[in-house]
């Protein structure tokens, strides 16, 4: 049985339609179950999962309210709540395509051996054209991965990305559930907890499956494109990637500093050759993350 963990804080705009892209699938309904986590939500989501109960009731589907504040508790809570062997990721802005969980469903018959996997990410800007700035280095900001059409391993340091990706729950067992020292909460943009559980699986001999055929569209608000959104970002993934690697030991934590001194060559070399091409937008963004990141990684105020 599939598991489809929604968690969603103050999202209401978006959360009827990923689900009702969900129900629109045309697979068995015994087949999935949709938890829904509200971490705490003050709009109307509530109001918003009653509609959606009200106009498929035939969907397995529950709802809960996870008090304790950030991303990776209310992912906790729908590992706790769930009752399949499986439990899919989304984020409550995305939307699945109508195939997706018949995809999704055969992809994992044929590779018994996998124990975690994402999907393919295309990011749809709200209120803006495609950022000037976005290029293969930077999708990732945008919450989007496109590996191809084949499907393959994630090796070296590619992860699935949350908005849809999927762990089977034996696996879970054996590692543990995320890390809540890690992951958003409210407007920070901590993050590193999809890292860090991917990794966790890895080192413990797990498989981890790119399906480019299990698709969704994600909403990209205009919001997310300016330079102070990047400079919060970067600060927070440089934050997260101190309390993650601090957390494995202090060498690996020195170990992440000179790495971060590569980044910042590969940056620059990466800058002065957007700069030739007159791209320059592309150049600075690249600066301006990594400026933030590495003064996460330096901060004391964790």
């Amino acid at each position: 049985m599939l598991t489809l963990v929604i968690c969603t804080y103050n999202r209401d705009k978006y959360l009827y339609n990923c689900l009702k892209s969900i129900a629109e699938n045309d697979f068995p309904f015994a087949k999935y179950e949709i938890i829904l986590i509200n971490n705490n939500s003050t709009d109307n989501t509530e109001n918003e999962c009653t509609r959606f109960q009200n106009d498929f009731p035939q969907v397995n589907f529950s709802y809960f309210v996870e008090k304790n504040q950030g991303l990776s508790f209310a992912r906790n809570r729908g590992i706790d709540e769930a009752k399949g062997d499986v439990l899919v990721f989304l984020d409550d802005d995305a939307f699945v395509g109508n195939d997706y969980l018949k995809n999704l469903y055969e992809n994992l018959n044929e590779y018994p051996n996998c124990s975690a996997f994402g999907g393919k990410i295309t990011p749809v800007f709200e209120s803006v054209e495609t950022p000037k700035w976005l290029s293969k280095w930077t999708y990732s900001w945008v919450s989007a991965i496109d590996m191809g059409k084949n499907i393959q391993e994630f090796n070296g340091g590619k992860y699935p990305i949350g908005a849809n990706m999927g762990i089977k729950a034996d696996i879970l067992h054996k590692t543990g559930n995320f890390n809540t020292k890690l992951g958003r909460s409210k407007k920070n943009l901590m993050a590193g907890e999809e890292k860090d559980i991917f990794n966790r699986i890895k080192n413990a001999g797990g498989r981890i499956y790119y399906f480019p055929d299990i698709a969704v569209q994600h909403v990209i608000p205009q919001q997310r494109t300016t330079n102070g959104y990047i400079a919060k970002m970067g600060l927070g993934v440089g934050m997260s990637e101190k309390l993650r690697t601090l957390d494995i030991s202090k060498s690996a934590y020195i170990k992440r500093l000179f790495s971060e001194k590569i980044k910042w060559c590969a940056s620059i070399v990466l800058f002065f050759g957007f700069l030739m091409k007159f791209q320059c937008q592309k150049g600075a963004k690249l600066l301006l993350f990594r400026w933030n990141v590495t003064r996460g990684l330096l901060s004391k105020n964790l």
